[in-house]
């Protein structure tokens, strides 16, 4: 593969980004009551990803790569679905209190 040395650097990279992330996350979420789910689950997903990609690049036999890729993949769909969540947590809050500034 063309690259192959500079494709690991940048997925190493990516890793480190999200494993900085992660930690910032973590340490939020404790500052916050935990409403930051999905920003945990991004970083664990960017982690993974990061780790399947490199697993594939290193060429690991036994599907290791993959079972991260799809392990990340499902932490980026619950990263959506719970900040899909909160979004509409937050927009009813600002509803029911502008309905209570009205009335």
């Amino acid at each position: 593969m063309i690259g192959l040395r500079w494709w690991i650097m940048i997925w190493y990279g990516i890793g480190a980004l999200g494993l900085v992330g992660l930690i910032m996350a973590i340490n939020w979420g404790r500052q916050t009551a935990w409403r930051n789910a999905d920003e945990v689950l991004r970083g664990i997903g960017t982690i993974a990803v990061s780790g399947g990609m490199l697993l594939l690049l290193y060429q690991v036999e036994g599907g290791a790569g993959y079972s991260l890729l799809l392990g990340a993949l499902i932490a980026f769909v619950l990263a959506f679905i719970v900040g899909r969540e909160h979004e509409r947590e937050a927009a009813h809050k600002t509803e029911e209190a502008r309905k209570t500034d009205d009335g």
